[in-house]
């Protein structure tokens, strides 16, 4: 089997792990603080909330490393780490002990979502990477999206252990076959010394800023400890940007976000992710809370969402390979604004047909604007920052994710009394009181910023400019403009030396 699929294969079902794991335990709340003791509302909060802030705060310091270490040492390492943190959770007798596996979770997830990407660029050649960083990004959200869908099914019929313990055959079957399979074939650096002041100043900044905004609609924005956040959480950002212009070795180089395709991609996928973020999550709510619906129903009501994804992400990134993401990402964000219009009009959301329109609608935009955008970010940098670059655009996506929750919080605080909103989340206590007329007003209140914020994505998606392969022949050629030459800030040399050439490329970062 030729090594290049072989590769595919492998990222895909790390990257659907991963991914799979940041939704399927929003759906076992309930079960899970009534059955396991020392489980409280807290501890369930953050059993969620820890996985993804981990996984957010690590990536791209998981990607810088790769790039000088090995990305496929790391990712094989990251499968391993991800299975022991699953059987562990499994096995979790108490709330800490969950929320500790959870975290070893995280850091699996880190270094599989940190090099999937970059090791998929570093084996296709460009006339073929749409197509398979298609594959892969379609397997990442759809795994997200059918969390809660196999969440609902396992919890039902096998109880809330089985949601971790369904990771291990396939864990220990992935985690040989990357040892045993995957090769390195990338250009790396040679190893430098850890930037410690850059990894803790991003740590801190965006651990205090996330958590901040998703604490915020839950204690109060005013609460003295959220303010604290959001005040330390940007001053650690800045920190870290003024960092590392100085160190001689920097985690991160700046001078990515020269690239037009780097910025403009990664900062649509950003706006998108806030906007769909929150979805699954208040409908799921919505299904089971005002409409009555078993967990299991509500996630199979969402399937038109993933199966729509599901079926265009590869279709899309297929037809990146000539068209780039320009024209066939805006389509794609401009189709799922118009999902978002439906939901917007719609009074009631208590007739399923007009709500699964609109989940095929968004399902199917997503799929054409999320493959080719990640092919193109991937194919703009040089292949020695390919490890570092999908780190970030990681970042971007469980920052969008995890934003679009605090989103959703606060739509739903605007309605719903602060204190019951930890209660809401994790599921545990009675919601039927919940006025229905109230949270549909809160509905449409999430569903209005969707739209203004998938709108804006496409807007910064039509920035990203003509950097597209250019169509005819057969394999695309070179895009017409090439990213600038990578360059050390004043403490390393003057600039990165040139990559080499890829095949079906014209030349560095082509």
């Amino acid at each position: 089997m030729d090594h290049r699929w072989i590769t595919l294969s492998n990222t895909t079902i790390g990257t659907f792990m991963a991914l799979l794991d940041s939704s399927i335990v929003l759906i076992s709340l309930p079960t899970i603080g009534r059955e396991l003791p020392g489980a409280g509302p807290s501890e369930l909060l953050w059993t969620v909330l820890s996985y993804n802030l981990v996984t957010a705060t690590l990536l791209l310091s998981f990607g810088r490393l790769s790039d000088t270490h090995g990305r496929v040492r790391l990712y094989n390492l990251g499968f391993a780490v991800f299975t022991i943190g699953s059987g562990l959770a499994g096995f979790s007798q108490t709330g800490p002990e969950l929320l500790a596996a959870r975290v070893v979770q995280g850091v699996g997830a880190g270094f599989l979502s940190s090099n999937a990407a970059a090791i998929l660029t570093d084996a296709f050649p460009r006339s073929e990477r749409g197509r398979a960083l298609g594959m892969n990004q379609v397997a990442a959200l759809t795994g997200s999206m059918m969390g809660l869908v196999l969440g609902g099914i396992l919890t039902t019929h096998y109880g809330w252990r089985s949601i971790f313990f369904v990771n291990l055959p396939i864990g220990t079957f992935g985690t040989i076959w990357a040892y045993r399979s995957l090769k390195e074939s990338g250009t790396h650096e040679a190893p430098q010394p850890i930037d410690w002041a850059g990894n803790v100043a991003f740590a801190i900044g965006l651990t205090a800023s996330l958590v901040g905004i998703t604490l915020g609609p839950l204690d109060g924005w005013t609460a003295p400890a959220v303010l604290a956040l959001l005040v330390a959480g940007p001053l650690f950002l800045v920190g870290f940007v003024l960092v590392e212009r100085i160190v001689p070795h920097p985690m991160f180089d700046l001078a990515l976000f020269r690239i037009r395709t780097f910025v403009a991609g990664n900062l649509a996928a950003l706006l998108a992710a806030l906007a769909r973020g929150a979805f699954t999550f208040v409908m799921v709510f919505y299904f089971q809370s005002i409409l009555g619906h078993s967990a299991e129903t509500a996630g199979l009501l969402l399937l038109p969402l993933a199966a729509s994804f599901a079926i265009t992400g590869p279709i899309s990134g297929a037809l990146s390979d000539w068209t780039g993401a320009l024209y066939l990402g805006t389509l794609g964000l401009a189709v799922s604004s118009l999902g978002f219009l439906l939901l917007f009009l719609e009074p009631s959301y208590t007739a399923y047909g007009p709500v699964a329109l609109a989940m095929v609608l968004l399902g199917v935009g997503q799929g054409m604007f999320a493959a080719p955008n990640r092919a193109e970010v991937m194919s703009s940098v040089p292949p020695i920052r390919r490890g570092v670059a999908a780190g970030t655009g990681m970042t971007f996506l469980n920052a969008g994710n995890l934003g679009s929750l605090a989103i959703g919080f606060t739509c739903l605080a605007g309605v719903i009394p602060r204190a019951d909103l930890g209660t809401i989340f994790t599921g545990v206590g009675a919601t039927a009181a919940v006025d229905a007329s109230a949270f549909v007003y809160a509905l449409h209140l999430l569903f209005a910023v969707a739209l203004a914020l998938t709108v804006l994505a496409a807007l910064v998606n039509v920035g990203r400019g003509t950097n597209a392969p250019a169509r005819g022949g057969g394999s695309p050629k070179a895009y017409r403009t090439r990213p600038p030459r990578l360059r050390r800030w004043p403490a390393g040399p003057a600039q990165a030396p040139a990559p080499p050439a890829e095949p079906g490329a014209g030349g560095p970062g082509a």
